[in-house]
């Protein structure tokens, strides 16, 4: 057993201990420690990285004592290391032009550099803690939702409210200047030690700051849900009396207080933990006196419950058994556990808050919303699509210009805040998606009815109506709270057909979506063409600005009656997929701006970092090593950049493939932050992909929880707005002066609105509409990020799942793969096909020599069969040439045929050569690879009953001269 927590041990320290929090509160404000997200190497758990705000590296926390019992996801307090502890950064080469550092301490000053997502996410998660429901699942506690603790009720009285109030009112929330946590003097503080460390990473390129961890300022969520396999076998038959006698060992199970079993995480990210015996659940205890060793196969879930300074791995409880690794839904059940996704059905309380169908739009709706119901509006969306929360309108008006409107579904008018709705909208904030099924945020009942745009049904809609010429200018726009009536329900197939010319009034067939209204195919054909008009033109203006675009194919899988993938293919987006981004791009862009204007402090916005710098100068390198020009100085540089190596390698797309799945590793995650926690709106508040300065999220209010708190915050924008038109119009009856929209016009005027009367309007709004104020909408939004984190997450370990089933059904599966990466041990594969990528280790393998050629950047393998190795100092035998090689021979392969597109039904390749890809040729030995050579591949699947799932890559070579 790999631990020093045994009864009888003297007990010997084997990691610092932590800080208290009141000595890291001390040395995040003197500036001697920083506050960081603690992220592990998937591939060497030994290697963590730290993001510190502001700095382009992220600093190195190499080894276990250094990570001082710091797992994945963590909130820690780090110590950069002195500049002569800094490692070499991957893949660059020293210089020498630079005079030798000393260790002067230049970076005593480093601290905490306004992480606003670990600091907000602080305060989120101590309200979000997991429990088990009934059904195991793992979801935050309802009863600590903070969202609403601090807003109005219904009926205007007031809720819980602490000291500092969650909702904006006039008294304190209206001063333009954004308040911070920290006084002006802290804050200058710790931007000389940010840039005192910037400027050493500046210097020094090459270098890579490490760091160790000091404290653990607030423990992931993820150490309740860690999933794993028993090591049952281990733990029974280290003993002699359990071979030797099985009634022996169940008696030495039962007076075993300390024994401990090892369990081994799927996620290689975390370490290995020891299991309590005594503190298992007694249907495991059952099988274990029974010595059931089909317990190894079975999925469990445990909750890390202490790790000592004594201890080498920590302690851990289970809290959950799926059942058999290799079954899909055991899988399935342990993704969503481990990632904290609720699966169980709506609570009653929040269906009651759901109209009863059938349902009428009140009267007085009518009265207050700009009626579009006789606009032919349609919605476009795939074709399995159930819930509809946008639509598109357009007219051609005079002076070739078009009137095009984006009409989203009016959610928060169903959806109030406080309301067990909302509260359980918010605890999940995104829909999840499984592939073959989603789970909802909101329930169905509502997503796919009231709240849907759904055809020839009267709905309430969001409206965004802009005047648009033909050059891409907005000319004028109008925003407001509207009725609408979808005609048609087109998916992106329809779309793209009358795109493309094929769909048209003569070529309309029973396959075609029924019309509601009195509007012709005729109308809507039109539209969809002027809509794409107006999309290019609008695509094209924003690439000019400096838009970036990384589109990669998706792989696709293809599923039989049973739901069992039997084939994949490669997809890539369409023009109808284009037309739709454009205009939610432009509708998510306006909302930004508006509620920016209104509520500077309190708006909801989405921003997407500047690369990581280190990423972005191994993509130039390995660029330039192909003699491809690349220029990342800007977003717009780089686009324009990849858009000429696209034309270079037309006739190599696979290349080009490769080449933007590289370019997407040093990009990092857009999250939605606070206006008011960040002070520097030229530099945070910007998207980088997108090259606009202001973003959020509008369009989607029936799958994502922030665009409903941005619905809530233009709502409050438009009725201070109408309030303050009703204002001017009294006061100019004469019509001595005209009125303006001060805040969703096209023009702003800062001044104007800093009036009493306005904003006192404002305030009045937030008010009623309940806006959250600055601190609260700063949880809010590290929620939103933690829960699409984890859908993220979600649909990342399905999509593995279903290539590990496919692959499973072929056994092994043969294809060409591209080398991203060579050296002494490994390399590192793209399989195009199937858009992964992959490593193939073969260092210490029995009669294979990989001679390496730094130099040229060149390896040469090379197999002798009955050459036998053995590793220094020990007998055993190198790792068997089957886990690096798939050999076949040259005799079993006459009558092959290509089965890399065929169903699953068809005979999967062996090992004895009975491969059926007639058009996969192997590779024989020696075999001399370079950058970017074709490689044969052989994917089969790894683990399931016996393991975690993964998917394996081995040579497929020939034995022809072996």
């Amino acid at each position: 057993m790999a631990h020093n927590q045994v009864e009888g041990y003297a007990q010997r320290k084997l990691f610092a201990a932590h800080w208290s929090m009141e000595a890291v509160t001390v040395a995040l404000e003197k500036g001697d420690v920083f506050q960081s997200i603690f992220r592990v190497n998937a591939y060497n758990r030994i290697e963590a990285y730290c993001k510190i705000d502001g700095v382009p590296v992220d600093v190195l926390i190499s080894g276990f004592h250094s990570q001082n019992r710091a797992v994945e996801g963590d909130i820690v307090a780090i110590k950069v290391e002195p500049f002569s502890s800094w490692t070499k950064m991957k893949g660059t080469i020293e210089s020498s032009r630079h005079p030798a550092v000393e260790d002067n301490n230049l970076l005593a000053g480093v601290s905490e550099s306004n992480n606003d997502n670990c600091r907000r996410k602080k305060k989120t998660d101590a309200s979000m803690e997991c429990v088990c429901n009934t059904n195991g699942k793992p979801f935050p506690e309802k009863s600590l939702h903070n969202v609403n603790d601090n807003f109005h009720g219904q009926n205007g009285q007031e809720l819980i409210r602490p000291a500092s109030s969650g909702y904006i009112d006039g008294n304190n929330q209206f001063e333009l200047d954004h308040s911070m946590a920290c006084s002006s003097g802290e804050r200058r503080e710790v931007e000389t030690v940010a840039e005192k460390l910037c400027t050493m990473i500046s210097s020094y390129p090459s270098k890579r700051p490490t760091g160790r961890v000091v404290a653990i300022i607030e423990r992931s969520a993820r150490r309740k849900a860690i999933v794993g396999f028993l090591r049952i076998k281990q733990w029974l038959f280290s003993r002699e009396s359990c071979r030797k006698d099985m009634k022996k060992a169940k008696l030495l199970l039962l007076s075993s207080k300390r024994e401990y079993i090892q369990l081994i995480p799927t996620d290689p990210k975390y370490p290995k933990m020891m299991i309590p015996v005594k503190s298992l659940p007694n249907s495991i205890m059952k099988r274990l006196e029974d010595c059931d060793l089909t317990l190894e196969m079975e999925l469990v879930a445990v909750q890390i419950i202490e790790w000592n300074e004594e201890y080498d791995i920590p302690c851990a409880h289970v809290v959950h058994i799926f059942g058999r690794g290799g079954e899909v839904e055991s899988q399935i059940a342990a993704i969503l556990f481990q990632n904290a996704v609720d699966s169980s059905d709506f609570p009653p309380e929040a269906m009651a808050c759901i109209p009863h169908v059938p349902w009428r739009i009140p009267e007085e709706e009518f009265q207050h919303r700009r009626d579009l119901r006789n606009l032919c509006t349609f919605t476009i969306d795939p074709a399995t699509a159930s819930d509809f929360d946008d639509a598109l309108s357009v007219e051609r008006l005079p002076n070739d210009i078009y009137r095009v409107g984006v009409h989203i579904a009016d959610v928060s008018y169903f959806v109030l805040p406080d309301t067990a709705l909302d509260v359980e909208a918010q605890i999940r904030s995104t829909s999840v998606y499984l592939l073959q099924h989603k789970l909802p945020m909101l329930p169905p009942l509502f997503s796919d009815n009231l709240g849907s745009l759904s055809p020839g049904l009267e709905r309430l809609a969001f409206s965004i109506i802009w005047d648009i010429n033909l050059g891409g200018e907005v000319l004028d726009r109008w925003i407001g709270r509207t009725v609408v009536q979808s005609c048609c329900k087109l998916s992106y197939e329809h779309a793209q057909d009358i795109i493309d010319g094929t769909l048209n009034v003569e070529s309309l067939n029973d396959g075609c979506p029924q019309l509601h209204g009195h509007f012709t195919w005729s109308d809507v054909i039109t539209s969809v063409q002027n809509l794409h008009e107006i999309s290019v033109v609008l695509k094209e203006k924003r690439f000019k600005d400096g838009a970036l675009s990384l589109e990669i194919p998706k792989t696709v899988f293809l599923f039989d009656e049973d739901g069992i993938p039997y084939d994949s293919v490669l997809s890539g987006r369409t023009k109808s997929n284009f037309l739709v981004e454009e205009f939610m791009l432009l509708a998510n862009r306006t909302a930004a701006e508006v509620i920016t204007r209104a509520y500077p402090s309190s708006a909801l916005l989405r921003r997407h970092p500047e690369p990581k710098l280190s990423k972005l100068r191994e993509f130039e390198a390995f660029c330039s090593k192909q003699g491809l020009q690349l220029d990342t100085s800007t977003s717009g540089q780089l686009h324009q950049s990849l858009e000429c190596i696209r034309h270079e390698l037309k006739n190599d797309s696979v290349l080009f493939h490769v080449l933007m799945s590289y370019a997407t590793r040093p990009m990092q995650l857009a999250t939605y932050f606070c206006s008011g926690d960040v002070t520097d709106a030229g530099n945070d508040w910007g998207h980088y992909a997108l090259a606009v300065p202001l973003y959020t999220h509008f369009t989607s209010p029936l799958r994502r929880y922030p665009d409903i708190i941005v619905h809530r915050t233009l709502a409050a924008t438009l009725e201070a707005e109408d309030m303050c038109l009703q204002q001017i119009r009294m006061l100019n009856l004469n019509g001595e002066k005209l009125f303006k929209r001060c805040f969703t016009g096209l023009s702003f005027n800062k001044e104007e609105v800093e009036t009493f009367d306005i904003q006192k309007a404002l305030s009045d709004a937030a008010m009623k509409h309940a806006v959250p104020c600055t601190e609260l909408l700063g949880g809010v939004a590290a929620h939103c990020n933690e829960r699409k984190l984890a859908s993220r997450h979600v649909k990342d370990a399905t999509d593995k799942l279903y290539m590990w089933l496919l692959l499973r059904n072929k056994e092994v599966f043969l294809s060409e793969a591209r080398v991203l990466g060579l050296g002494p041990k490994f390399m590192s594969i793209y399989v195009a096909k199937l858009a992964i990528e992959r490593r193939i280790y073969y260092d210490e393998v029995e009669g294979l020599t990989a001679e390496w050629l730094e130099v040229t950047s060149t390896l040469v393998l090379n197999f002798h069969p009955n050459n036998r190795s053995h590793r220094r100092g020990t007998a055993s035998k190198f790792k068997p040439i089957e886990e690096v090689a798939m050999i076949t021979s040259p005799y079993n392969m006459v009558s092959e045929t290509d089965i890399s597109g065929d169903s699953g039904n068809s005979d999967s390749a062996t090992e004895s050569g009975s491969s059926k890809h007639a058009d996969i040729e192997p590779a024989v030995f020696p075999l001399v690879l370079h950058l970017l050579s074709t490689v044969p591949v052989a994917l089969h699947p790894i683990g399931g009953d016996d393991g975690p799932l993964d998917i394996g890559a081995r040579l497929y070579m020939t034995s022809y001269f072996c």
